[in-house]
């Protein structure tokens, strides 16, 4: 047990929480708000709201249930207008680290029940299972009853999916249930630590009559189908792309369609060619495929063949090129990036320093960077900018609602 002491609310952090300024250092504080008076126990740098005893006029009665409890979403006590400002001025505080006073637009909004894909954890508690995301900082299920930010198809489907998982949740540990909304139906794929793909003939029945039940368009187990009636796809600008187990897919397809858009309206005039850096299955080389030939890359041999099967078979697009490459290692070259006149990338968490480096010495007339991590985007953004590009437009995508997560997309030109 901590202190209980009084604390005044200076501003809200990166993560969400509201900080107080002491005379020791900073205090973060969950679910409290900027110029808020409030109790709460202080354990080192960290407190646990205990009372409200001034509230912010930005407070507003969270709309889900779960909040406080389901550690998925951090802020929705906090008045829209507020949320969203607070989202921009999070990318822009990540430019400013770096030293750059870039002009960050407001976040393009993604509404309510926009993830296709959601990552749950089954727990179990004797006979009880539970179905869900964890509790806020520990390793408790909580048993999902609503979510405001998932697919409601994939929230409605829950209570029938966790009956049907209940076997395979071990009596220690968890299986990770992911869930793809996709545009015939759901796929789902579970992994457990130390289960195997090897099932008795019995249960791999079993497991597929309940998948059949549940009508399930797949259902797979350690990366291995056990069950498909039909072959689940998501629609990626002219293509059906079929998404392999396990295989990076954004989270919401408005999202990504928000920032396909992006990318498009960034080719120059009377451009012929793009590079697609860290591809993926090619959500943003089929849209700049509709304009322009394209170069997709990615290390992940799965993505770039399932972007292959569904280039095969688009229509009314310009030619896509795939290549396998781990460009953390092995970026593309200045020699390789001449003749493309718009270079996309859209790295992990960890940014694309080393490819970065490489389109600041090229002569790619834009660039177009795509992140999750305003932190390490700043950072490759510094690279590209000291290269001499010019950034002319940043702009925050919300997919990730509640959370202090956000997508952003930045431009870059010569």
């Amino acid at each position: 047990m901590g202190d209980i002491e009084e604390l005044e609310i200076a501003k809200l952090g990166a993560q969400a929480d509201g900080v107080s300024e002491r005379a020791s250092g900073s205090v973060f504080v969950p679910y409290a708000l900027p110029g808020e008076l409030i109790r709460a126990e202080i354990q080192g740098t960290r407190a646990r709201l205990v009372e409200v005893l001034r509230a912010s006029p930005d407070r507003v009665v969270p709309p889900c249930r779960h909040f406080t409890a389901c550690g998925g979403c951090a802020i929705q006590h906090l008045a829209y207008e507020k949320y969203t400002a607070w989202k921009r001025e999070t990318v822009a505080g990540a430019f400013a680290a770096r030293g750059l006073d870039l002009e960050v637009a407001d976040p393009v909004a993604v509404g309510h029940g926009a993830r296709r894909r959601a990552v749950f954890s089954a727990s179990r508690d004797g006979r009880e299972v539970a179905l869900g995301f964890h509790a806020a900082n520990s390793h408790d299920v909580i048993d999902l009853t609503e979510c405001l930010v998932v697919d409601p198809g994939i929230v409605q489907v829950l209570p029938e999916l966790k009956a049907f998982l209940a076997p395979l949740v071990p009596s220690k540990g968890e299986a990770r249930v992911t869930v793809i909304a996709a545009s015939n139906g759901f796929d789902v794929s579970v992994d457990v630590d130390g289960l195997g793909t090897e099932l008795p003939p019995g249960q791999r029945a079993r497991l597929a009559a309940g998948a059949a039940e549940l009508k399930l368009l797949r259902f797979s187990l350690n990366g291995d189908p056990v069950y498909q009636s039909a072959v689940p796809f998501v629609t990626m600008g002219a293509a059906h792309v079929v998404p392999p187990p396990g295989v990076f897919l954004q989270a919401s397809a408005d999202a990504e369609a928000a920032m396909a858009s992006l990318i498009v309206e960034a080719l120059p005039k009377r451009a012929k060619r793009a590079v697609d850096l860290f591809s993926g299955m090619g959500a943003f080389s089929f849209a700049l495929a509709a304009r322009v030939k394209v170069l997709a890359v990615d290390s992940d041999k799965r993505a770039i063949e399932a972007l292959d099967e569904a280039r095969r078979h688009a229509q009314g697009i310009k030619p896509i090129e795939t290549k396998v490459r781990d460009l953390m290692r092995e970026p593309l070259s200045r020699k390789e990036l001449e003749g493309f006149d718009l270079a996309v990338f859209d790295p992990p968490r960890a940014g694309a320093q080393a490819q970065a480096e490489m389109l600041a010495k090229s002569k790619v007339p834009a660039v177009v960077a795509v992140s999750c991590n305003p932190a390490t985007l700043a950072r490759d953004a510094r690279i590209l900018i000291d290269g001499g590009y010019r950034a002319t437009r940043i702009i925050p995508v919300d997919q990730f609602l509640y959370s202090p997560h956000v997508e952003v997309v930045a431009v870059f030109t010569r």
